[in-house]
């Protein structure tokens, strides 16, 4: 049942092409767009470039929020857990190439998050249709 939810959660972040991840800077929301995904050993995984300020505020503060929408809205909060093991870093850049150039040919100037103690909410026109967990 879990994977079942982690897949339709990855496959709407997919569809929707563009997600937009919400973290914290001391009491200041920062709301930046996204679109790297991965679902890897049954798990969600997120890629951040380098040492942004979103991966500075996520060492702080793992706290964060995803919001896509692709007819419906999708939000998810959770934490998100820094991993970088090399095949992890490896497996995002052979599931999308169109970002070896930028991350380097084995995912070295990535940061891959895992995405922990998610509670997805799906919604249509405001009303929340479907709350599931992984």
């Amino acid at each position: 049942m879990v994977m079942d939810n982690v897949q339709k959660v990855y496959d709407f972040l997919v569809d929707a092409k563009c997600f937009y991840l919400a973290t914290v800077e001391g009491d200041q929301p920062r709301v930046r767009p996204y679109g790297a995904q991965l679902l890897y050993e049954g798990k969600l995984y997120l890629m951040a470039f380098g040492k942004t300020n979103a991966t500075r505020q996520l060492a702080a503060n793992q706290k964060a929020e995803i919001c896509a929408f692709k007819g419906q809205t999708l939000r998810v909060e959770c934490k998100l857990i820094e991993d970088n093991r090399a095949e992890v870093r490896k497996a995002l850049v052979d599931a999308m190439p169109q970002l070896k150039a930028a991350l380097g040919e084995n995912g070295e100037n990535g940061v891959m998050y895992c995405v922990s103690d998610a509670k997805a909410t799906f919604y249509q026109l405001m009303e929340p249709v479907e709350t599931i967990n992984f």
